[in-house]
């Protein structure tokens, strides 16, 4: 085993949220759940990371119980499931001492925001010396505001603000600013195809 999966933030917060109405992938956990079959079946570790903000009084805050994986997700207990509270997987977990632990120098990404915690993620698991392969229709995101936005304008507002960055748009970026720095960009069939002869 020196590959694994980091499924980070698919979690029940976002659902919780007004937002979640303009998602990139709604069906995101369908997708996750594509990979975590791929990573069991290769033999792959699989681990499961959750944001959470204690105090923070949002959905975030795990006082509030939105702060645990969707249900819809496939999990086995005995795949680790860590807490962090920034917003990359590593810099508040224990996530690189489970990674050397187990002898991980490949790493496969996926999640939930795709240019926020998936993004971040990525580009410090590169710093680090992993090998990363950044899934991208196996993350979501949401159209950002502009700067200059007012911070409690409504969801008709930010979709009909033409300085509105869409989430088809920050998706492209993402991909452009990782390519070839920090990660190989790759969708779930092409690793299913990938895959097969092991089927």
């Amino acid at each position: 085993m020196t590959r694994a999966l980091i499924v980070i933030d698919v979690q029940e917060s976002f659902r919780a949220r007004p937002l979640w109405e303009t998602i990139s992938h709604p069906k995101i956990a369908d997708q996750v759940n594509r990979l975590v079959h791929l990573a069991r079946q290769a033999g792959d570790l699989v681990v499961w990371v959750l944001h959470s903000e204690p105090g923070s009084g949002d959905v975030f805050d795990p006082a509030l119980g939105h702060v645990r994986l969707m249900e819809e997700l496939d999990r086995l207990e005995t795949e680790p499931l860590i807490h962090k509270t920034s917003h990359n997987a590593f810099t508040t977990t224990n996530l690189q001492h489970i990674l050397t632990e187990h002898g991980i120098h490949e790493l496969t990404v996926c999640g939930i925001r795709t240019e926020q915690c998936v993004e971040t993620t990525t580009r410090v698991a590169g710093d680090l010396g992993y090998q990363v392969t950044f899934v991208t229709d196996a993350t979501a995101t949401n159209p950002i505001p502009h700067r200059d936005a007012p911070a409690d304008q409504s969801i008709a507002e930010l979709l009909s603000d033409p300085r509105t960055l869409s989430a088809e748009e920050i998706i492209r970026r993402t991909e452009y600013a990782l390519a070839g720095r920090f990660a190989t960009i790759a969708t779930i069939e092409q690793l299913e195809a990938a895959a097969a002869p092991l089927a």
